[in-house]
């Protein structure tokens, strides 16, 4: 195993969220909150950005593990950690809990969208900094 790029992993955190600012701001503010009287405040970027660390850490160790070799043979394999980790594992499980909870079609497919989208972003920024 090889060590952990934990400068990619932080930069990796840190883009999924401004990704997440994006997409939940100007590109889809129409989309009611999950929780609709829970008020928007600066502690839900913290929040984003923890979240968003442990899953960035967990690639970083995936990439560690593979080698720094094999993932230079094969580029795809970042892109098809990341989106897999997200089509396999977190949008699964967000959709049955959206679900479950009565959300909207619409408001599924954005979250689940976003997140197919950040894990993407961080397996680009894995690529870009290996």
């Amino acid at each position: 195993m090889g060590p952990v790029d934990w400068i990619a992993v932080v930069m990796a955190a840190l883009l999924a969220v401004v990704v997440g600012m994006v997409w939940y701001g100007p590109m889809f503010r129409f989309i009611q909150p999950f929780v609709k009287d829970e008020p928007k405040e600066r502690s839900h970027f913290v929040m984003a950005f923890v979240v968003m660390l442990i899953g960035a850490t967990m690639l970083g160790h995936n990439y560690a593990r593979i080698g720094a070799e094999t993932m230079a043979a094969k580029p795809w394999l970042y892109f098809m950690q990341s989106g897999g980790i997200a089509l396999f594992f977190i949008i699964p499980v967000l959709w049955m809990t959206y679900y479950r909870f009565g959300s909207g079609q619409r408001l599924r497919l954005v979250a689940c969208g976003y997140y197919l989208v950040a894990y993407l972003v961080m397996g680009t920024v894995f690529w870009a900094l290996a």
